[in-house]
């Protein structure tokens, strides 16, 4: 139970990363908050986790619904101890020269912008009590450039230098602040890339580890930060590849 009496927020926990984290948390303790659009697959999830698993829809690129969502959990259950921001959308998936104004403001929003209002409404009570610790859910794309992915590579590394960021102005009080860097995992986010066999196998060719990965590794890496077993640790960016980043 490394997480017992906490209460922790993530987004996008309706499936993929997310959900994978949020089972991983409530196994351990914590009252886990998720979030989602639809809030039937949000119970649905719930249901099946069947633990500390509390179901809250909220769309994270819009600021009001974050805020009545933090609002309600903090009224209903407490301040957060553990954000994660897992959130993310790729929907200027193509050619750089092809992403249109509303693809680039749409990726801004969701993939960078919803994790910097949910830090701006929760760290100043992790702040206030002298502990707290925000996990941001980056890429090995934000490392270095995805073919085709313009603004998902943008974004991504945008949140790792806010991340660390973060992590210099609020470690003074008592606030760890990292990032997971995953590289290929088998979510509907990442379809693109594992459904299609040549562009697996041009993947998997270049991995040292010949799989994909499984969200259920990302969520243990996600636990480790969440916990209190690596009080000395924030500001980093842990990549989680298979070893492709070394080739």
């Amino acid at each position: 139970m490394l997480l017992e009496g906490k209460i922790a927020l993530v987004t996008g926990g309706s499936r993929g990363i997310g959900k994978a984290i949020a089972a991983a948390f409530a196994r351990e303790g914590a009252t886990t908050v998720i979030c989602g659009r639809k809030q039937e697959t949000l119970d649905d999830v719930a249901a099946e986790l069947d633990g500390n698993v509390i179901p809250r829809a909220c769309h994270v690129g819009k600021p009001d619904e974050l805020a009545r969502w933090v609002e309600g959990v903090t009224r209903d259950f407490g301040p957060a101890d553990i954000l994660v921001n897992n959130a993310a959308t790729n929907v200027a998936q193509g050619p750089c020269l092809s992403v249109d104004d509303a693809q680039f403001d749409k990726m801004i929003e969701v993939n960078l912008k919803s994790a910097f209002r949910l830090v701006r409404l929760v760290a100043p009570g992790m702040c206030a009590r002298g502990s707290g610790s925000i996990i941001n859910i980056a890429s090995i794309s934000g490392l270095k450039p995805q073919f085709e992915g313009l603004m998902y590579s943008a974004t991504k590394a945008a949140l790792i230098m806010m991340t660390r960021c973060y992590a210099l102005e609020l470690g003074p009080k008592g606030v760890r602040v990292n990032a997971i860097a995953p590289g290929l995992v088998q979510t509907v986010l990442s379809e693109y890339y594992w459904k299609d066999p040549a562009r697996q196998a041009a993947f998997l060719g270049k991995t040292p580890i010949k799989r994909i990965a499984q969200p259920e590794e990302i969520a243990e890496v996600a636990l480790l930060l969440a916990g209190d077993r690596c009080p000395y640790l924030t500001g980093e960016v842990i990549t989680v590849d298979g070893g492709s980043t070394l080739v």
